[in-house]
């Protein structure tokens, strides 16, 4: 299985981002996928989780009316359109999945997590 970040960049704050997550090696339609940031120093953060079939979203508070989060189960990829971006925002995002089949309503566990993937670096200059 491997799960691949991409669309990390330096930009302005304010600025607007588009994160993808390409999935191979598993049935990504059997999985709810999730984005966590964590910036240097800091501890791992959840930031969004989408359902299995898209229909149910969660965000992290710090993100919430910013970020969005979608899928596309044809193309086997999970997005996270990052909008008004602000220097806090600046960490390593990594994509995750776990095979659920239920809605999202709450903050992904990072430990009951099936796969994790390599991250890409946003970075906010103020």
């Amino acid at each position: 299985v491997q799960l691949q970040a991409s669309g990390g960049g330096l930009v302005q704050a304010g600025d607007s981002l588009r994160l993808s997550c390409a999935a191979s090696g598993l049935t990504f339609s059997d999985y709810i996928m999730g984005w966590f940031r964590q910036a240097p120093g800091k501890e791992r953060e959840f930031v969004a989780a989408i359902s299995w079939s898209g229909g149910s979203t969660y965000y992290a508070d710090s993100v919430k009316g910013r970020f969005t989060i979608s899928r596309d189960n044809v193309k086997n990829t999970v997005y996270l359109h990052m909008n008004s971006l602000k220097p806090e925002d600046t960490a390593v995002y990594c994509c995750a999945a776990e095979r659920r089949f239920t809605r999202v309503t709450g903050p992904l566990d990072s430990y009951g997590l099936d796969y994790w993937g390599k991250g890409t670096q946003v970075t906010v200059s103020s």
